[in-house]
């Protein structure tokens, strides 16, 4: 899906790390919600609460999930699952394009 419809943006960015992952959030008419962003080269780790979907629209980076005992590398057009009420480690190498969706 390139392009969503009917949603609720959130005017205030989400900023991260100094400015260097920044996101929006969109809200569906059902109330779920996704985030639309972009990180920049750095190392990263994120706390998550709900279940999460993160897309790699387009970039470089490794992955470390919760449980996991070696990092796993993404690029653009993939995408990973991080389970709720974890967290998880990121090594961005390219700016990175995603979309990630929160799951309750």
């Amino acid at each position: 899906m390139s392009e969503f419809n009917n949603i609720s943006i959130v005017k205030k960015a989400n900023i991260y790390f100094d400015g260097k992952v920044t996101s929006r959030t969109l809200v569906f008419s059902d109330g779920s919600r996704k985030t639309l962003g972009v990180m920049l080269p750095g190392e990263y780790h994120f706390n998550t609460a709900d279940k999460e979907i993160m897309e790699i629209l387009a970039g470089d980076l490794e992955v470390l999930l919760p449980g996991s005992d070696g990092w796993k590398p993404i690029k653009g057009g993939e995408a990973f699952e991080v389970p709720a009420q974890s967290g998880f480690d990121l090594k961005v190498s390219a700016i990175t394009d995603y979309c990630c969706s929160f799951i309750k």
